[in-house]
């Protein structure tokens, strides 16, 4: 029989991506008052793995991933993505998004996305946002699955998140002692 068993805390990871950098600033400026200063980021790299946002935000685009200091609880994703979202409305013209904002968390086995969508793959966490299992951690590297977004099973970003997790592992031996320091 399994017994129940806390979740162990989660290493915050927002993507944006944007057509103007400047707006990317600001955007993590928001962020870092709101969850805390940031522990990784990574480079500015070339969004251009779909023409589906092209028409709504211009082009060309930009991805950026920030990971954040502060570990959270997993089940604070929901209110994350709903924060986020709004974020993106801020930044709206006519309609019109000028960035789109991911969050998610890394625990050491797997990276999960939030969305708004539902499909077969992913499940509902509350709120109407869903945990998107993007990627899982094996042999040594994270690996795609096949409804994985193609920016996110390429080697820029799967390069950066295994640098957040050791980050992260290096994290949880500093929390064993210290639960208050989590989200």
């Amino acid at each position: 029989m399994s017994h129940p068993q806390p979740p162990k805390p989660a290493k915050l990871v927002i993507g944006f991506f944007l057509k103007e950098k400047g707006l990317g600033i600001r955007v993590v400026k928001t962020l870092t008052d709101k969850y805390g200063a940031v522990d990784l980021a990574s480079s500015w790299f070339p969004f251009n793995f779909t023409s589906y946002y092209y028409d709504e935000m211009g082009t060309p685009l930009f991805r950026r991933l920030v990971a954040f200091k502060q570990l959270i609880h997993q089940a604070s994703l929901a209110d994350i993505k709903l924060f986020t979202n709004n974020l993106e409305n801020e930044h709206s013209i006519d309609g019109k998004r000028m960035v789109n904002i991911d969050p998610g968390y890394l625990l050491h086995e797997r990276f999960v996305l939030a969305t708004g969508k539902n499909f077969s793959h992913r499940i509902h966490i509350g709120k109407g946002i869903y945990a998107d299992l993007t990627l899982i951690y094996t042999k040594g590297g994270f690996e795609p699955l096949p409804w994985t977004y193609p920016d996110y099973a390429s080697e820029n970003i799967m390069t950066f998140l295994k640098q957040v997790r050791k980050k992260y592992m290096v994290d949880l031996s500093f929390i064993k002692s210290d639960r208050e320091n989590i989200k």
